[in-house]
Protein backbone atom coordinates (compact mmCIF):
# COMPACT_ATOMS: atom_id res chain seq x y z
CA UNK A 1 0.00 0.00 0.00
CA UNK A 2 1.28 3.49 -0.84
CA UNK A 3 0.35 6.73 0.94
CA UNK A 4 1.41 9.97 -0.73
CA UNK A 5 3.75 7.97 -2.95
CA UNK A 6 5.56 6.28 -0.01
CA UNK A 7 5.75 2.63 0.87
CA UNK A 8 4.73 1.46 4.33
CA UNK A 9 8.37 0.89 5.31
CA UNK A 10 9.44 4.43 4.41
CA UNK A 11 6.39 5.93 6.10
CA UNK A 12 7.01 4.01 9.34
CA UNK A 13 10.74 4.86 9.30
CA UNK A 14 9.93 8.56 8.79
CA UNK A 15 7.41 8.61 11.63
CA UNK A 16 9.81 6.75 13.93
CA UNK A 17 12.60 9.24 13.16
CA UNK A 18 10.30 12.23 13.76
CA UNK A 19 9.13 10.77 17.08
CA UNK A 20 12.71 10.22 18.25
CA UNK A 21 13.79 13.72 17.20
CA UNK A 22 10.95 15.35 19.14
CA UNK A 23 11.69 13.17 22.18
CA UNK A 24 15.40 14.07 22.16
CA UNK A 25 14.63 17.77 21.76
CA UNK A 26 12.18 17.69 24.70
CA UNK A 27 14.80 15.99 26.89
CA UNK A 28 17.45 18.58 26.00
CA UNK A 29 15.08 21.42 26.89
CA UNK A 30 14.34 19.93 30.31
CA UNK A 31 18.00 19.71 31.38
CA UNK A 32 18.88 22.52 33.78
CA UNK A 33 21.92 24.57 32.82
CA UNK A 34 22.97 27.09 35.46
CA UNK A 35 23.95 30.46 34.09
CA UNK A 36 22.07 30.13 30.82
CA UNK A 37 18.92 31.94 31.86
CA UNK A 38 17.72 35.45 31.17
CA UNK A 39 20.15 37.23 33.46
CA UNK A 40 23.20 36.82 35.62
CA UNK A 41 23.10 33.97 38.08
CA UNK A 42 22.63 34.83 41.76
CA UNK A 43 24.63 32.34 43.82
CA UNK A 44 23.15 32.49 47.34
CA UNK A 45 25.66 29.89 48.54
CA UNK A 46 28.44 32.47 48.07
CA UNK A 47 26.60 35.45 49.56
CA UNK A 48 28.82 38.01 51.33
CA UNK A 49 28.51 41.33 53.13
CA UNK A 50 30.34 44.42 51.87
CA UNK A 51 30.57 47.73 53.71
CA UNK A 52 31.91 50.88 52.17
CA UNK A 53 31.24 54.37 50.89
CA UNK A 54 29.44 55.24 47.66
CA UNK A 55 31.91 56.76 45.20
CA UNK A 56 29.48 57.12 42.31
CA UNK A 57 25.84 56.42 41.47
CA UNK A 58 25.56 55.12 37.90
CA UNK A 59 22.16 55.49 36.23
CA UNK A 60 23.18 55.18 32.57
CA UNK A 61 23.12 51.63 31.20
CA UNK A 62 26.33 50.17 29.81
CA UNK A 63 26.06 47.42 27.19
CA UNK A 64 26.74 44.00 28.69
CA UNK A 65 25.96 45.01 32.27
CA UNK A 66 22.85 44.32 34.35
CA UNK A 67 20.23 47.03 33.66
CA UNK A 68 19.28 49.51 36.35
CA UNK A 69 21.09 51.49 39.00
CA UNK A 70 24.66 50.66 39.98
CA UNK A 71 26.63 51.91 42.96
CA UNK A 72 30.40 52.14 42.76
CA UNK A 73 31.32 51.41 46.38
CA UNK A 74 34.81 51.64 47.91
CA UNK A 75 35.58 49.50 50.94
CA UNK A 76 38.36 47.46 52.54
CA UNK A 77 38.27 44.94 49.65
CA UNK A 78 38.55 47.67 47.01
CA UNK A 79 36.03 49.19 44.59
CA UNK A 80 32.98 47.13 43.58
CA UNK A 81 30.23 47.68 41.01
CA UNK A 82 27.07 46.90 42.99
CA UNK A 83 23.92 46.34 40.94
CA UNK A 84 20.79 47.41 42.84
CA UNK A 85 18.38 47.31 39.90
CA UNK A 86 15.81 49.65 38.39
CA UNK A 87 13.20 49.52 41.16
CA UNK A 88 14.44 51.89 43.88
CA UNK A 89 11.87 54.25 45.37
CA UNK A 90 12.25 58.00 44.91
CA UNK A 91 13.05 58.29 48.63
CA UNK A 92 15.87 55.72 48.36
CA UNK A 93 17.29 57.33 45.20
CA UNK A 94 17.51 60.68 46.98
CA UNK A 95 19.58 59.16 49.81
CA UNK A 96 22.04 57.34 47.52
CA UNK A 97 24.79 59.88 46.83
CA UNK A 98 28.58 59.91 46.70
CA UNK A 99 30.09 59.91 50.19
CA UNK A 100 27.21 58.02 51.84
CA UNK A 101 28.18 54.84 53.76
CA UNK A 102 26.32 51.66 52.77
CA UNK A 103 26.17 48.00 53.73
CA UNK A 104 25.44 45.49 50.98
CA UNK A 105 24.55 41.83 51.24
CA UNK A 106 24.73 39.91 47.99
CA UNK A 107 26.75 37.72 45.67
CA UNK A 108 29.35 38.35 43.00
CA UNK A 109 28.76 37.28 39.42
CA UNK A 110 30.72 37.64 36.21
CA UNK A 111 29.14 38.76 32.94
CA UNK A 112 31.31 38.86 29.81
CA UNK A 113 34.49 38.99 31.87
CA UNK A 114 33.35 41.80 34.19
CA UNK A 115 32.51 41.20 37.86
CA UNK A 116 29.37 42.68 39.43
CA UNK A 117 28.06 42.49 42.98
CA UNK A 118 24.35 41.64 42.82
CA UNK A 119 22.97 43.26 45.96
CA UNK A 120 20.17 41.40 47.76
CA UNK A 121 19.96 43.87 50.64
CA UNK A 122 21.06 47.48 50.85
CA UNK A 123 21.39 49.26 54.19
CA UNK A 124 21.68 53.03 54.01
CA UNK A 125 20.92 55.70 56.59
CA UNK A 126 19.75 53.04 59.08
CA UNK A 127 17.17 51.52 56.70
CA UNK A 128 17.49 48.10 55.10
CA UNK A 129 15.97 47.70 51.64
CA UNK A 130 15.37 44.31 50.07
CA UNK A 131 16.66 44.54 46.50
CA UNK A 132 16.33 40.83 45.61
CA UNK A 133 14.64 37.74 46.96
CA UNK A 134 16.89 35.08 48.51
CA UNK A 135 16.87 33.36 45.10
CA UNK A 136 18.09 36.53 43.35
CA UNK A 137 14.95 37.92 41.71
CA UNK A 138 14.65 41.70 41.79
CA UNK A 139 12.01 43.11 44.13
CA UNK A 140 9.74 46.00 43.19
CA UNK A 141 8.63 48.34 46.00
CA UNK A 142 4.86 48.88 46.10
CA UNK A 143 5.08 52.58 46.92
CA UNK A 144 7.40 55.49 47.72
CA UNK A 145 6.33 55.20 51.36
CA UNK A 146 7.47 51.77 52.56
CA UNK A 147 6.28 50.44 55.89
CA UNK A 148 9.28 50.19 58.17
CA UNK A 149 9.44 47.68 61.03
CA UNK A 150 11.19 48.08 64.39
CA UNK A 151 14.53 46.95 62.92
CA UNK A 152 14.39 49.49 60.10
CA UNK A 153 13.69 46.76 57.54
CA UNK A 154 10.97 47.19 54.94
CA UNK A 155 8.08 44.86 55.76
CA UNK A 156 5.47 43.79 53.26
CA UNK A 157 6.15 46.73 50.98
CA UNK A 158 7.82 44.85 48.18
CA UNK A 159 6.93 42.18 45.66
CA UNK A 160 9.28 39.95 43.65
CA UNK A 161 9.59 40.37 39.91
CA UNK A 162 9.97 36.71 38.99
CA UNK A 163 12.04 35.78 35.99
CA UNK A 164 13.89 39.11 35.84
CA UNK A 165 17.35 39.52 37.29
CA UNK A 166 18.22 42.76 35.55
CA UNK A 167 20.50 41.74 32.70
CA UNK A 168 19.66 43.17 29.28
CA UNK A 169 22.64 41.96 27.24
CA UNK A 170 24.78 43.78 24.74
CA UNK A 171 21.89 45.02 22.61
CA UNK A 172 20.36 47.08 25.42
CA UNK A 173 17.38 44.74 25.76
CA UNK A 174 16.18 45.01 22.14
CA UNK A 175 14.73 41.89 20.62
Amino acid sequence: MKIFGMTNTRLIAGLLFATMAVSLDAHAASVSRPGRGFGPVYDAAHETTFEGTIQEVVLKHTAGSPGGMHLMVAGPAGLIDAHIGPFMTKQTKEVLQAGVPVRLVGAKTTVRGKTFFLARQLTVDGNTIQVRTPRGFLVMPRSDHPRVGKTGTQTGSERPITGFTGFTGSNGGAR
